[in-house]
């Protein structure tokens, strides 16, 4: 199965360099539109509710301190690890939602009840490493 990284990869390299919240938030509604479509996780790397948002920890890892990142920021990551019907699905997300600035799509998910739920009564700025369960997401989106 593909990781974070591999789709963080592949999705810069279809757009070029972005901010590090604007991947977030893309990965993030790559995995679930993937479990809508497709029946089936992108990705096993959990997924948190932070307080701007959806984050994928071991995404953050890499890009700490970082305001852009681009596939360098990546390295070890594969895009040949993700199928083609996979990749499919990203492009799809993509050509939805790569036009939209990171602070948008952050307000979006804020709209969402799989962030919100996983939030629960927490403060919009207080830290959360809540994960955003992958049920909630399939829940959610597939009734959209």
């Amino acid at each position: 199965m593909a990781r974070a990284v591999d789709v963080a990869k592949y999705i810069l390299s279809k757009t070029g360099e972005m901010t590090a919240m604007k991947l977030q938030k893309l990965v993030y509604y790559s995995q679930a539109w993937s479990l809508v479509w497709d029946e089936s996780p992108l990705f096993e790397d959990d997924i948190q509710a932070w307080a701007n948002g959806p984050v994928v920890q071991v995404l953050y890892d890499y890009h700490k301190g970082q305001f852009k990142v681009n596939e360098d920021t990546f390295f070890d990551g594969d895009v040949d690890a993700l199928t083609p019907n996979q990749k499919d699905s990203v492009e799809k997300v993509l050509e939805v939602l790569q036009n939209k600035s990171g602070q948008w799509l952050s307000e979006l998910t804020h709209m969402e009840s799989p962030w919100k739920e996983a939030r629960g009564n927490l403060k919009p700025t207080e830290r959360c490493s809540e994960v955003i369960p992958l049920a909630a997401m399939h829940e959610y989106y597939s009734s959209l």
